[in-house]
Parts: C-alpha cells; sequence; structure tokens
C-alpha cells in the first residue's frame, strides 16, 4: 500500500520545498510538491521531480569499501561497516598520537542542507580538536561578507513581500534555475498586475527572456552600473535625501567623491550597455516606490565581487526603497534564524583551531606542514569536481600517506582517491531539521524511505565515529529529533517560537520577522556606504574603478572570459546519479557566440579544448547568442567521466576575492581550440 510522507528537499537551493514522497514498501515511488505550503506552494523544480530516480539509483553505493588499487582508478572491495568504522578510527588515533588532532580534516558541505546531517560531522571534527575547514569560500563568504559590511548579519527582505513590490530587478541571479518559487511568484505578479521585471545579467536566461527589460552586461562591471544608476539617481532629484539623513551612513562623501566619475557615457563604456538603457534602468528603479533587487551570488565570484556587491545592495539606501514592504533586497535570509547553531557544530574543542579554506584545498593537502594533513574526512561534497585548481586537488589526494574517507550516495570522482568509501543515506532516507536560506521557513523532514543497501546518513556515522573516538559529549548520544531540540535552547527570534509540536509534526512553521522596513546590524546601526570595517581593511568604500592588475595580465593574454553558471538539469554533481537528469541536460558544454565560433572554424556539437596557464580540458561545443561575443560559458558542475576531458575548475585560479576570502572563477581567462580527432578517441 503506497503512503505519502511529507518530507523537505535538501538539495543546495534557497527555496528548500516542502515535498510530499509517495512511498510502496519502504521504496520511494514519487516526489511532488506540497500542495499545502504557503511558499513552495505544490510544485518542484524538474531536478527534484526525479528525486525518485536518484534514491533509487542503480549507481548508488550499497556497503562501505576498502581500496585495492592506485588512488583515482576507483579499484575497491566491500567490506563490513564494524571493519570500516574500526579501520577509520584505529587509524585517526593512531595519527592523533604521532602528528596530534591538526592532523585530521574533516570536509562536510552543502550537498545535504539538513542541520543535523550537515552539522554534527562538523560538531564531530570540532570536538576532536582537528583542523577545520572554512567552509562556503567556494559559493558564498564574499557574497555574504560584502553584506554584512553594508547591510549587517541579518536576513534581507521576504520574497513573498514581492506581492506589494511594483518593481522587481533580479541582479545576476538566473530566477528560473535557481530560485522557482520566487520566480513563480514573480510570474504570478506580472500576470495579475503587469509587476515590471528588470533582468541584469551576462547570459540571456530563461529569466531574461521574460523580462520587459534585459540588460547583458559585461562580467565584472556590476559596481559601475550600480554607481551609474545612483549618478543618475542624484542628478535626477530621484534619490530619497529624508531616508539617506535617517538611516545610512556615508553618503555625503560617496556623493561628493566618487559618483561624479561615473556619468552614463562612462558607465556605458565600462559595462557595455547602451546609455539609453542605463539611464532607462535609473528612471524605472527611481520613480518605482517599492523596488525589490534579487542578488545573485555570481556576481561576487570574482576579483572585486565584494565591491560588487556592495555597490548594488547600497541602492535602495538611495530611493529609500530599505523602508517599505515589498523594496530592499534579498541575498540570503539564514542569517535572521536564529538558532543555537554550536549545540550541533561546536559541542566541545577548542573555541579556535587551524583553518583550511575551503577553496584552497589543494594547496593545503600539498603544501600545509606542522604538520601536514594526514587524514581527510569527506561527505556531502565533491572537491575533486567543484574546487579550484582542481589539478592541485586531484594531487593532493592522489598522496599515499594520505588517509581519505568518503561519505557519499555514489561514486564520485572524489570518492576514487578514498581509502575507505562509505555508503551515505539520501535526505529521503534520513530525519532532519532544515532551514530555508532564499525565504523565511523551517520544518522537519523525517525518513521516508528505508535506506538504499547499507547506506546509513551522516548523523548516525558521525554518531558513531565519534563513540569510536571516546567523545562523550551529549549530542553524539542523541536521535535526530532530541538533537534538534538542542538548537532551540538559547535561540531567539520566531525561530524560537516555534511550537515544538507542530514543528516536528512535520508542519512548515513560518519565521518571517515583523520587520517595518529591513533593519540594519552594522555597528552603526545604519546602512554603511562608508565602513570602518572595511576602512580598518584598508579597502575603500566602493571601488573607483581601477583595473586589477592580475585581471589586465590575464585578459591581455587569453581573449576569452569564463562565466560559470548552474545548469538547468544538472546544476551541481549530486544529480548525476539520475540518467534521465543527464540526458535532458546534455553532454558537458561549453557555449560560445557564433562570432567567436566562427572565428575559430568551430560547429556546433564538436568537441573542443579550452585552455589556458593552469591546464587544459574538453567539452561539447554549443553556438548560441545567449552569450556574448568574448565569453564562454560552461553551464554545471558535472562529474569527469561525463565530459570528454577533465573539469573548468581545472582552468580556474584559487585566487581569493576582495573580501570573504571566496572563489575566483569568473576571473579565469582562456582560448578555444579544437580536440585533436586522436586525442578524442584517447579520452
Amino acid at each position: 500500500m503506497v503512503k505519502s510522507v511529507r518530507v523537505v528537499c535538501a538539495h543546495d537551493c534557497p527555496d528548500m520545498c516542502s515535498l510530499i514522497a509517495h512511498v510502496d514498501n519502504g521504496k520511494v515511488v514519487r516526489v511532488q510538491g506540497d500542495p499545502d505550503h504557503p511558499y513552495t506552494a505544490g510544485f518542484a523544480c524538474g531536478k527534484v521531480n526525479r528525486d525518485a530516480d536518484l534514491v533509487n539509483s542503480p549507481e548508488r553505493l550499497k556497503s562501505p569499501l576498502k581500496r585495492t588499487g592506485p588512488k583515482g582508478t576507483g579499484q575497491f572491495e566491500p567490506i563490513s561497516w564494524d571493519d570500516a568504522l574500526d579501520e577509520i578510527a584505529s587509524r585517526w588515533k593512531a595519527i592523533i598520537k604521532e602528528s596530534g588532532p591538526l592532523a585530521l580534516l574533516g570536509y562536510a558541505y552543502s550537498a545535504h542542507q539538513g542541520l543535523m546531517n550537515r552539522g554534527l560531522v562538523n560538531g564531530l571534527f570540532h570536538a576532536l580538536g582537528s583542523t577545520r575547514l572554512q567552509a562556503g569560500t567556494v559559493c558564498d563568504t564574499c557574497c555574504e561578507t560584502a553584506w554584512d559590511m553594508t547591510v549587517g548579519p541579518v536576513g534581507g527582505a521576504d520574497p513573498e513581500s514581492v506581492v506589494h513590490s511594483d518593481l522587481v530587478i533580479a541582479w545576476g541571479a538566473d530566477l528560473a534555475a535557481t530560485n522557482v518559487h520566487f520566480w513563480a511568484l514573480v510570474e504570478t505578479q506580472k500576470k495579475r498586475r503587469g509587476l515590471p521585471l528588470i533582468v541584469i545579467d551576462p547570459r540571456r536566461t530563461r529569466s531574461a527572456t521574460a523580462a520587459d527589460l534585459y540588460l547583458p552586461i559585461r562580467i565584472g562591471t556590476d559596481a559601475a552600473l550600480a554607481l551609474g544608476v545612483m549618478h543618475i539617481l542624484v542628478r535626477d532629484g530621484l534619490a530619497n535625501r529624508d531616508y539617506l539623513a535617517s538611516h545610512t551612513v556615508g553618503f555625503d562623501k560617496v556623493e561628493r567623491e566618487i559618483l561624479p566619475k561615473f556619468p552614463p557615457a562612462r558607465v556605458a563604456e565600462i559595462t557595455g550597455l547602451p546609455v539609453a538603457d542605463i539611464e532607462k534602468l535609473a528612471a524605472m528603479y527611481g520613480k518605482a516606490k517599492a523596488a525589490l533587487i534579487r542578488l545573485g551570488e555570481g556576481m561576487t565570484r570574482l576579483a572585486a565581487g565584494g565591491q560588487a556587491l556592495r555597490s548594488v545592495a547600497l541602492l535602495p539606501g538611495v530611493t529609500g526603497h530599505y523602508g517599505v514592504k515589498g523594496g530592499g533586497a534579498l541575498l540570503l535570509t539564514a542569517a535572521s534564524c536564529d538558532l543555537n547553531y554550536a549545540a550541533v557544530r561546536k559541542p566541545s574543542g577548542p573555541a579556535t583551531s587551524r583553518l583550511v579554506n575551503h577553496l584552497r584545498l589543494g594547496e593545503e593537502l600539498l603544501n600545509m606542514k606542522d604538520p601536514p594533513i594526514r587524514a581527510l574526512y569527506i561527505s556531502a561534497n565533491n572537491p575533486a569536481v567543484t574546487c579550484p585548481e582542481v589539478y592541485k586537488v586531484q594531487k593532493g589526494l592522489a598522496r599515499e600517506d594520505l588517509f581519505t574517507v568518503v561519505h557519499d550516495p555514489f561514486m564520485t570522482d572524489t570518492a576514487k582517491y578514498a581509502d575507505i568509501v562509505l555508503p551515505a543515506a539520501s535526505y529521503l532516507e534520513t530525519d532532519d531539521l532544515y532551514r530555508a536560506y532564499g525565504a523565511y521557513w523551517m520544518q522537519w523532514g523525517q525518513q521516508a524511505a528505508t535506506p538504499q543497501g547499507e547506506a546509513r546518513s551522516n548523523f548516525d556515522v558521525a554518531q558513531a565515529l565519534a563513540q569510536r573516538m571516546g567523545l562523550t559529549d551529549r549530542i553524539f548520544t542523541l536521535p535526530p529529533h532530541e538533537a534538534a531540540k538542542e538548537l532551540f535552547k538559547g535561540a531567539t527570534g520566531p525561530a524560537a517560537k516555534a511550537d515544538p509540536d507542530k514543528l516536528f509534526a512535520g508542519e512548515p512553521i513560518h519565521i518571517a520577522h515583523d520587520w517595518a522596513g529591513q533593519p540594519f546590524a552594522t555597528p552603526s546601526g545604519k546602512l554603511e556606504f562608508h565602513s570602518e570595517q572595511l576602512a580598518r581593511q584598508g579597502l575603500p568604500p566602493l571601488p573607483d574603478w581601477n583595473e586589477d592588475p592580475l585581471e589586465a595580465a590575464e585578459a591581455a593574454k587569453w581573449p576569452l572570459r569564463l562565466l560559470t553558471a548552474p545548469g538547468y538539469f544538472q546544476a551541481h554533481t549530486a544529480f548525476s546519479g539520475v540518467d534521465f537528469l543527464r540526458t535532458r541536460e546534455g553532454k558537458p558544454c561549453c557555449i560560445l557566440h557564433p562570432t567567436d565560433a566562427e572565428a575559430r572554424g568551430l560547429e556546433d556539437g564538436a568537441a573542443v579544448r579550452l585552455f589556458n596557464d593552469r591546464g587544459e580540458i574538453a567539452l561539447t561545443l554549443r553556438v548560441s547568442d545567449e552569450v556574448q561575443p568574448g565569453v564562454v560559458l560552461v553551464p554545471g558542475q558535472r562529474p569527469t567521466r561525463e565530459a570528454v576531458a577533465g573539469t573548468i575548475n581545472m582552468l580556474c585560479s584559487d585566487r581569493y576575492t576582495d573580501m570573504g576570502e571566496g572563489a575566483t572563477y569568473q576571473s579565469t581567462w582562456l582560448e578555444v581550440a579544437a580536440w585533436p580527432a586522436a586525442r578524442q578517441v584517447a579520452a
């Protein structure tokens, strides 16, 4: 008999969909949107609709495995869970005895968004006193730092307030791909009352095709456009002087010293946009009463990414849109879910420890000393694909003296380098608590299905290893729902007021703050055009558009600039276990404008070589005018086995952004040429 179980999507996405899993005799046979959820509204994206295929994939790992061949070759034999866990604990204890706990590194990230399954792995290594992962630098530390230096560590606008907006700007955010439920709200408001939509993006995305105004901005020039809009707002008397005086600091200096340098003609030269479109953008924004900017994280994944986001996030302060419902800006919401995360993530252990920056894993595996990293534990991530300078990551993982454990549902590129591989349960096979990072909702997701084979959850394995390592913290003995209750001890805000009976029954809990306008959690308590925190770091309040010398040197050497973006059906490798989705997405590809393809004698569908000083890869070429000349777009992050050869992050530097020590994927220049036929056969 088929039963229905309310679950929560654990994939790395801002929406955090409430779902209904249809289960027959312990097996998920269908996943659909939860019709009773007010925000996710009864539908799921095209990827999650196939999660029954994902959880039942024949490619799932069924038992623990032990390496039998050279690292990277994927040669393993089955072993029992007890043998695997005993060996892990034994090796860790020996390494700690010889080199201390800093020789261990735990690496858990975002492929499972559950607060228990992601958090307790980090809690294990925190309690052990190991070297710690500075997580998120491959993704959001730059944008978060820039937001915090501008607005403060607090959530942005509620996406559901778009019903009060009179203009929406998707700035560097492909809503149809990465924020589909907010996109549905925008589409509904467009149909009902003609809500105008502006899309600013280097790629003509699916969202852009529905825009009232689409601005195909040059990569890395978002700050110049934002400052140009400010210039016009001041020039045309559209700045809200009362709001600026009462709710912001430092605008007078920006107005006096920076904005005169960004007249429309100069902004057009920098951004590649027509002056008329820049003027139209500023007029539409300045005349709106409640304009909402949905900020994308991609604009910050380059050398000056922090200044880009700061500039755009300041715009609602010039117009006063931060002060009205339906106005302001939304980057993330998680900072306003004030739970006691330390109860799970930091149960014991030293307050500080040595850090490894997420994006420099390869560098640190090769060069960290006193002690070197001798043991690595990876769950819910695939760094052999996702980290910059993948050649370094692969070389580090190939060290015979590095004891590596990977806990994953599939045999990933990273798992092939492991000494022990553990089969992981999916979110449909685990209990966990979730909070959205792009909306104000929290929900308990219960286990719907029996784990495939011998798969065990991240939470369960973290507890088993903690016990073998002699850790006595109470959190390592609690079942998931009891452990989740620890998060509410000392919590503040709407999340702390959740009714536990309703929460653990699976009812979605709305945790939106009752704000009269955007609050600011900066040191001044105001929106900071001038940030003392940045000044102490030697950073200017806003950019003066002096070209970065390293970027200029790269651009002079290589003719094409890289743009990365999520794929519509293969956003990242977590979905690669579903053959249907792989087929829908197509082969891993790069996209060139017809002008660039013709100049290189390249045809649609050909295997092409992408290369720069860091190496080379090969992908299938698509020719399309969805990108501008001079740009090569690579959608999604795909396993190397699916590509002609390699993965795009082999060509990306591990250089830091200007704020937050984030990744600079978009600060990559390269060339594209034909991939020789002889090498195609070899690949």
